[in-house]
């Protein structure tokens, strides 16, 4: 496998400690505090283990940021196991509190009712530049102490249908999409469904909170704004490949109360296979009350 492939499928590959109870180690991948889908793809890991069954769906609380500088523990409770579906609850734990918690439910699939809306036209993948030849063209915008974070190959290939550029923000409407995948093959000895919806869940974080931001003409980089996501949810439609290209469109319906709700839709050869939503605070510290 490539080597950030790799990478990625250690990261979400836990160690298990006793039954029930699996440990998952940290890197730093976006900042100080741990990658919000970093958690997702491991929580959802460890459910997995519990049983043979894909998720179909999973609701998520963060709770406390995470430090990317200690492992994280998963405690997975056997909530149900019945004939047509199957529920586990999981708890993240970091320095011996909850961190993270969220609800998983499990189904084979089934055959029956079947209509999706209609995938959104976007010129293919292989037209588009990816985020490191994007990040190239804005190397001036960077400042010299976070360049090299910035310039940093992630663990997945991004290419932005819509670039922008997160330092020099403009009002735009509230939609964003890319095209998303894993640097190389998933390696034979270690292609499962499980991995597939785990690093499905690792990359379903990317972008979604921002894309409440775009009506403001702010981004992430904002310095008076505080970002946090608060909950996540993701649904798993129909089989996917991880290894092959995924559009992920994204958009949102409203920001108020220093929230701002955002939803979005992984598609692939033309089938709608997972669809996310979640909420994040998008704070103005000028604002803040004491």
């Amino acid at each position: 496998m490539n080597a950030l492939t790799q990478e990625l499928v250690e990261l979400l590959s836990l160690e298990k400690l006793e039954e029930n109870i699996f440990r998952g180690i940290s890197r730093n991948l976006v900042g100080k505090r741990v990658f919000g889908g970093q958690v997702l793809g491991q929580a959802l890991r460890a459910a997995s283990y519990t049983t043979d069954r894909p998720a179909h769906s999973l609701h998520a609380y963060f709770l406390f940021g995470g430090d990317v500088n200690a492992p994280i523990i998963y405690e997975v409770d056997r909530i149900r196991d019945g004939k047509s579906f199957v529920s586990r609850q999981v708890r993240a734990i970091q320095h011996g509190r909850t961190i993270f918690m969220c609800m998983v439910s499990f189904a084979h699939q089934e055959e029956g009712l079947n209509y999706q809306i209609s995938e959104p036209e976007y010129p293919p993948a292989e037209s588009l530049k990816n985020e490191a030849e994007l990040t190239r063209q804005i190397i001036e915008f960077i400042p010299e102490n976070v360049r090299a974070s910035f310039m940093r190959d992630r663990h997945v290939e991004i290419r932005p249908v819509m670039p922008v550029n997160p330092f020099q923000p403009q009002p735009e409407a509230p939609n964003y999409a890319h095209y998303i995948r894993t640097h190389g093959k998933i390696a034979a000895e270690v292609d499962e469904i499980s991995l597939h919806q785990a690093i499905a869940a690792f990359y379903s974080d990317f972008t979604l909170m921002t894309t409440a931001l775009r009506p403001h003409g702010l981004s992430y980089l904002s310095p008076s704004l505080q970002c946090a996501s608060i909950d996540h949810a993701m649904y798993f439609h129909k089989p996917f490949r991880v290894d092959e290209w995924m559009l992920y469109d994204m958009d949102a319906t409203q920001s108020a109360s220093s929230r701002g709700l955002n939803f979005g839709r992984m598609w692939q050869n033309g089938e709608l296979v997972c669809s996310t939503t979640q909420e994040g605070l998008i704070r103005l510290r000028e604002i803040e009350t004491q």
